[in-house]
């Protein structure tokens, strides 16, 4: 092999190293991504009323638009141009209507940004489950899975106790 053939030959392999270098990389990044997209986490630590001055951990029925469920409400931020949120939209619909006491609130990001820049809302759709005084309880952003929702609200909702006798 001539020298030129020589260079041109590792000058393409070590190409095809790069190029499978990025897509593992890319791979992994988009792996890790959606494995956390849709899981709760914890909301704002210390949240209850007392910090509702500092804005960030309690909102209100005056920031919602409607009144809170009386055992938690689901609050779903979106965008027009979202295309998981719809099916979010369907799963916290039927979430709420399976557990009694339970609201959900869908906002438009886009008319509130008020409330995006306060909560620090970076992508749609973003969900917050709010304990009855408004507390942010959980915190999910992306497509959650109906299981995740149903466990995020048993943080807030009590569970029923034995039937009156």
């Amino acid at each position: 092999m001539d020298p030129a053939s020589s260079a041109l030959s590792m000058g393409v392999t070590g190409g095809l190293i790069a190029l499978a270098a990025a897509l593992l990389a890319a791979t992994a990044l988009g792996v890790a991504l959606r494995r956390r997209a849709g899981r709760f986490r914890p909301g704002p630590p210390g949240t209850s009323r007392t910090t509702a001055r500092a804005g960030t951990g309690v909102l209100t029925e005056a920031d919602l638009g409607r009144s809170l469920g009386k055992q938690a409400t689901l609050v779903q931020f979106s965008t027009a141009f979202c295309a998981p949120c719809r099916p979010t939209r369907q799963i916290l619909a039927q979430v709420a209507d399976m557990v009694d006491g339970v609201t959900h609130v869908e906002i438009d990001a886009a008319a509130r940004l008020d409330l995006v820049r306060r909560l620090r809302i970076s992508s749609t759709p973003t969900i917050l489950v709010l304990g009855p005084d408004g507390a942010i309880a959980r915190r999910a952003v992306g497509l959650p899975r109906k299981a995740d929702v149903i466990a995020a609200l048993g943080s807030v909702v009590p569970e029923p106790g034995p039937p009156p006798k």
